[in-house]
């Protein structure tokens, strides 16, 4: 009832809207599917981790990959913490932690809608192992950014980063792994929004050690993690075929970014102080106040929504999970206005401005 979208929300459950019972049906199974998916995801890792004679040579040739050598261990240690994971209930605590993240939890039930929409529509028959298959592929993916972001802001898990490092290369793997199932053109798309992913995983790095040079166009380079990883997600469950391959690019994509504005906006509530980088971070020191950077960022996470809807509005007439859609960014928009007002509930600015200042120059 804090917000607008969520009264609309509440409005829609009520007079069971088409799309909130599109909604409702996919989320109210999300639980059970979602511990599958998490005990197959658990065993496949684990399988990957025990079975590799050479751990050394694996996070070399990732980090190199990745051009991050942040992202590396010393040698002396990878013995040691390959066997701290290999123990089933310690690397199911680690799993835990990163499954833990509102981008997974957000996204598990979106793309099982849009892989029924889009087979439906191309009337496509799928098998179910194939479906899990492609979804858990794209969810790892995604999940692959939470431990490389805790490792390079060092906000939570401090504890276990170490841990996650040796976790990434096999990860992505598995994730690789079970795309390719989904034949060479969806594995192509994945690689080219992992590609982008990395350039901009690159920008934020580097934005980290320099916060005084943010602008408006590295930060448009930051989001394509985002645009990228959850652009392709959504490009895939239409099996990279047009029209609904780019349609869903562009909604997914879009809505992702709006998330990434709610997102800095909980970590700032979280952790008592503005990312770096973040839409509030290039606004506050734009505006030259802090309040005002928060305002600025949810009117930014709005134009995002804005741009997720045209999708909607291109969709085919015959498209059955169009109302969905439509419920879900209800769901964003929800989401991103909930928090920006707990933000100004708590009165936090003053603090927020206070280690800002102690940070950078605003």
């Amino acid at each position: 009832m804090s917000t607008k979208s969520g009264k609309d929300i509440l409005r829609h459950v009520l007079l069971r809207e088409k799309g909130y019972q599109q909604f409702h049906k996919y989320d109210q199974n999300s639980e059970q599917e979602f511990r599958e998916f998490t005990k197959r995801y658990l065993l496949s890792l684990h399988t990957q981790i025990i079975s590799d004679p050479n751990p050394t040579a694996t996070l070399r040739k990732f980090t190199e990959e990745m051009g991050s050598p942040e992202l590396g261990l010393e040698e002396n240690k990878i013995d040691e913490i390959k066997t701290r994971i290999s123990k089933p209930e310690v690397l199911a605590d680690r799993v835990d932690r990163i499954l833990n993240s509102n981008f997974v939890i957000m996204t598990f039930p979106v793309l099982r809608a849009l892989f029924d929409g889009a087979a439906k529509y191309q009337k496509e028959t799928i098998s179910p192992e194939t479906r899990n298959t492609l979804i858990d592929g794209h969810i790892i993916a995604i999940d692959l950014s939470e431990p490389m972001d805790r490792i390079v802001d060092k906000d939570e898990d401090n504890d276990y980063l170490d841990d996650y490092k040796l976790m990434n290369p096999y990860i992505l793997e598995i994730a690789r792994q079970k795309i390719s199932q989904g034949g060479d053109s969806v594995l192509k798309a994945f690689e080219e929004g992992f590609k982008d992913a990395r350039i901009g995983q690159f920008i934020d790095t580097k934005l980290k050690t320099r916060p005084e040079s943010i602008s408006d166009e590295n930060m448009i380079g930051c989001y394509k993690k985002y645009r990228a990883i959850m652009g392709t997600a959504g490009r895939n469950m239409a099996l990279n075929r047009k029209p609904l391959a780019d349609i869903f690019h562009l909604g997914m994509a879009k809505a992702g970014e709006s998330v990434g504005c709610g997102n800095e906006i909980q970590d700032a509530i979280r952790n008592g102080r503005i990312k770096i980088p973040s839409w509030p971070l290039f606004f506050s020191i734009l505006s030259g106040d802090v309040k005002r950077g928060f305002e600025l960022t949810i009117k930014k996470g709005k134009a995002y929504l804005e741009e997720a809807k045209l999708a909607i509005d291109v969709l085919p007439e015959d498209f059955e999970h169009k109302q969905f859609l439509e419920f879900l960014l209800l769901t964003v928009s929800h989401y991103n206005q909930y928090w920006f007002n707990e933000l100004n509930r708590r009165d936090l600015f003053a603090l927020l401005q206070k280690n800002l200042n102690g940070t950078v120059k605003v």
